[in-house]
Order: C-alpha cells, then structure tokens, then sequence
C-alpha cells in the first residue's frame, strides 16, 4: 500500500509540473536537417532514355518535411557540370534573403564541386510548398514537395486518413538546356515538352509508359488528402479525378473556405490541397492533368494519368476516364477563382492592408528586339513596363548589402512609359523594349497595391506571377483595361485569396496587395519559364526598418560566390 505522504508529494510534484508547462510550454521547434546531392542519373520515359540532372538520384526530388516554427538546414552540393540554385518556392524567408535561392538575385550560384548550406526557420507558415532549381531550365527536372505541419498537428478541416503528394510536371526527350540554347540562336522558343507527369510519370496513354503510371492506393470510405504542385516550366494545368470530387481546403500553404469542385485549375509554381473521399463503387479511376490554353500559343496538349486504385481491386482492371474541360475553358477557370477565399477566422486571419502607401502599374508584354544572327534578325522578349530584365553577374542581394555600385538601378517605373489601349487588337509594330537590370525601391513596412495588366502586344495571354519573400492579397481581378476609377470599388478587402503565385487572366489584370515588411532584394517574374527567360522580371529592394529584427541579417560565411 502506497504511504498518504507519497500520494501528496506525487500529487504537489505533478501540480508543480503542470503549472510549469502551462507558463513554459516546451517547444515544439526542431533542427531539421538534409542533405541535397544534385547528381546525373539516367531516367527512361516515352521510350527515350537520357541522364537527367536530380537532387538525390530521385525524379521528382525529396521531399522536405517539417513543423511550423522548425529550423532548416539543406546542405546542397552539387556534382554537376551546371551551376546551381535551389528555390524554396513560398517559404517568406524573413530578413534572410540569403536562403531563398534564385541564382544572381539572393545569391551567386553554386558551381560544380561546390556546396552551400540553405539555413532557414519556417515561421508562420503551414501546409504545401515546393522547392526547385532556380536557374537556367534545370528545374525541368529538379524538384520536390515542401510539407509544413502545423505546430499542433491539427487541421482546419476534417483530419484525413492519409494523404498523398501529386506533383505535376513536364518531360522532354530530349536535352532541355540544348533545346533552349537552339531556340535561342533562332530567336524563337523552344520546343514544348512531350508529355506532362503526375509524380515523374506520364501515364498509359504514352509509348512505353505502362510502368511509368503512378497509383493512389484508397480505402472505400476513408478521406484523403492530397497536396498538388505544379511543378510544370510552362503550362497552367487542369486537374481532374474520374468519378470524384475535390473540396479545396488549401492554396499556396494559406487556409481557404472550403468549397467542393471536379476540377482544380494550377498554373506553375501554384500549390492545392484538397480533401477527396473514396466514397464510389470500388474500381479504378483515372486522375488527369492537362494543359489550359486560351490564346493562340502553342503549349503541350497531351494529358498525363495517373489512378486512383480502391484497394482489393485487380490491376487488370479497366481505369474509368474522367471528362476533362476543353483546353480553352476560360469559364471554367474564371468561375473557380470566384470560389477562392481566405479562411479568416481569429486563428487564421486574412491582413488585409485596407490602406495603400504606394499604387504601382505594370504592363506585361511581349515583344522583338535586334538580334543580327538570329532567325529573321529578331528576338522574341518578353517585359514589365516595356523593360526587360537583364541578369546581374553577381546577386543583388549582395550588391545592395554591401552597397556595391554599378550593378542595379532602383528606377523601375511605377506605371508604364504610355498608356495606350492594353487589350484592344493585337499589336505587331513597335515591338522593341528597352533592356536593363531597374529595381524598385519600396519602404520598409509600407503597403503596396500592385496591378498587374496583360496586354495583346503580339499575343494576349495568362500569366502566372511569383513574389518572393511574400504572401499576397489577391483583391480584384477582371477582363479587359483596369479601370482605376471604378474596379477598386469591387475589391475584396475583407477575405481575398493569400497566395504568393497569381494568374493574371489573358487579356485582363489582377490586383494584389501586400505590407513590405520584410528588408531585402525580393524577385518578382512570371513563372512560366519561357517568359522569365525572355525578361518577364524585376526585382523590389525592400529598405531596413529602424527597431530590433527589421534589417537583413548578415550572410553566411559559405554563401557561393561569382
């Protein structure tokens, strides 16, 4: 029999713990560690076999697992011919420019032989991001899921079952760097891939491809969830599930009010999760991804599948085909983005800034410039404000640190050099842009409402923008010119979508809206690769505030250099 003394004294010792815990809670915060070796493996695919640049030997990459408030490290070290950069696509990187990663914009890249070591603390985040190559086109194949789970492992939605990562890429057959240097020479693009993948694989409907299908395994009755990445260089994916319907919980590593729908819409660089139920008749059913194009340019039209397998059931079974939108469907996809909106609950608020410090406007266009050897002695660009970007040779990160000059300008206008009729009919003469590496210089902690409007300079078309080191408010968007007099009216300032990738519609514009809160050089370009390549990029200088942890921090001593 246990003596009343040793009752109390467990009794006071378990009273004394629970009050320590509750004022000192013991953190939840963990290091987490990887290593990246970029190495050359040979990968089959369509027939075709090639050595392809991966993290690891795998295709897609590894996949980075952590808890919201962990600090990162990933060792990179690359054994390639190619420089390399690696992105960690959404993570905001607060005052730490140094670990975001695209090559000659945060930092040098890391040449062959060489290492850099990403160190990083995810803070306020939660949910699917990626990461990939962030320079020349090597993120074709150098790619991978950023899982985030929230400190209490709770979900604003039903718990799942389990959940699973689609990945949505592009396959060439051939060298994609040398397809990109021969486009190049001709001043023309590239040639467009020849298949789309779920997971690296392109599905039955392709030659020699039977076993390059990817398989979900389910269990009738239980709910999934499912993290999708498009991770694809050029090409806005539809995304279907035969038979099945999807409720959107998630964009961009931000909570949405849930709402259920058969078919998702994810431009490059975008993330979704959604909870799908294994709630019909036992069998197999084909998830399909394929291209959305609603102007006339040419993209890879050919539809990836990969299957949804209810478990028990043979694989000789017959898939059933789900009825994916016509590839133009802008009804389709303008309605979805209706249906996006913040959670904005007191745990998950939506910040709205419902003040604006600086209104800026930005044109996004196509163009020619000279090119004496090329094609028809012109070159396709592609601008901001009729400005293509010129690459730096070291980064801008640096350069601003160190206050080096003669490296970047901080004039990037704030409104095009002519307003003229944005959306009208398509216009061929003119076509040239003038060329630089302009900056814009925002004030730390300042709002910003950015518009970004499309415009039918050879071709009108949808263009997916990416900001790095920030989330954003996605407050309006339309068809047509913006109208500053009447659309801001329209806004949603009380629950837009927070993303950090936005598709500006074809022939239209968007509007965003973020607090600048975060000092550094943060890039900005459309994330179809074709067009980042062609000049579609600039790059905001975020100013030092004045208190405590408002400054960028210094740089690593093993940060690459030039």
């Amino acid at each position: 029999m246990v003596p009343q003394t040793s009752l109390l004294m467990r009794s006071i010792v378990l009273f004394i713990s629970f009050i320590a815990l509750s004022l000192f809670p013991a953190s939840e915060a963990a290091l987490k560690k990887y290593q990246f070796d970029v190495v050359v493996k040979n990968v089959s695919r369509l027939c075709h076999a090639k050595p392809i640049v991966t993290v690891n030997g795998k295709f897609p990459g590894p996949t980075v697992y952590v808890t919201e408030g962990d600090n990162v490290i990933i060792n990179v070290t690359n054994n390639v011919q190619y420089n390399m950069s690696i992105h960690w696509h959404g993570l905001k990187q607060f005052r730490n420019g140094w670990a975001d990663g695209p090559a000659y914009i945060t930092q040098c890249p890391i040449q062959s032989g060489q290492s850099y070591a990403y160190n990083f603390t995810v803070t306020g985040q939660r949910g699917t991001l990626w990461w990939h190559a962030h320079i020349l086109w090597l993120r074709a194949t150098v790619y991978g899921a950023i899982v985030i789970m929230p400190k209490n492992g709770i979900f604003p939605f039903p718990q799942p079952y389990k959940e699973a990562k689609l990945v949505l890429g592009e396959w060439w057959n051939g060298d994609v760097e040398e397809a990109v240097k021969k486009g190049n020479k001709l001043g023309l693009p590239p040639a467009t891939s020849d298949a789309h993948t779920i997971n690296g694989k392109p599905g039955p409907l392709f030659p020699c491809s039977k076993k390059h299908t990817y398989a979900l395994e389910v269990e009738s009755g239980q709910t999934y969830l499912l993290r999708i990445i498009n991770a694809a260089l050029n090409d806005e994916l539809f995304f279907t599930i035969a038979g099945h319907n999807m409720t959107v919980v998630e964009i961009d590593a931000v909570y949405v009010k849930p709402f259920t729908t058969n078919t998702l819409i994810i431009t490059p660089g975008q993330t979704t999760n959604v909870l799908v139920t294994a709630d019909r008749s036992p069998g197999r059913y084909f998830i399909g991804a394929r291209a959305f194009m609603d102007a006339p340019i040419a993209v890879d039209n050919k539809t990836a599948m990969a299957i949804l397998q209810y478990k028990g059931v043979l694989n000789t079974t017959i898939p059933i085909t789900p009825k994916l939108p016509a590839s133009n469907d802008t009804e389709l996809v303008t309605n979805y983005n209706k249906k996006l909106r913040s959670l904005n609950t007191a745990e998950f608020p939506a910040n709205v800034p419902l003040t604006v410090d600086r209104k800026l406007f930005y044109t996004i266009g196509l163009g020619q410039n000279a090119c004496p050897t090329c094609l028809n002695r012109t070159k396709l660009t592609a601008s901001l404000n009729n400005i293509s970007f010129v690459m730096p040779k070291i980064g801008l990160l640096q350069a601003h640190y160190y206050n080096i000059k003669g490296v970047f300008t901080t004039d990037f206008p704030d409104r095009p050099p002519k307003a003229f009729n944005y959306t009208g009919v398509p216009l061929t003469a003119n076509l040239r842009t003038n060329v630089g590496t302009r900056l814009s210089r925002v004030a730390f902690n300042s709002t910003v409402e950015l518009v970004l409007q499309d415009t039918n300079l050879l071709s009108v078309e949808s263009h997916p923008f990416h900001l790095h080191g920030f989330n954003f408010f996605v407050v309006g968007s339309g068809v047509g010119n913006f109208d500053k007099t009447k659309d801001p009216a329209k806004f949603n300032l009380v629950d837009p979508p927070e993303r950090n990738t936005i598709a500006v519609p074809t022939g239209g514009w968007a509007a965003i809206r973020f607090r600048a809160d975060n000092p550094g050089v943060w890039f900005m370009h459309c994330h179809l690769e074709l067009h980042t390549m062609w000049g579609l990029k600039m790059a905001f200088v975020v100013e030092n505030g004045k208190g405590l942890n408002e400054s960028v921090i210094s740089p690593p001593a093993d940060l690459p250099r030039c």
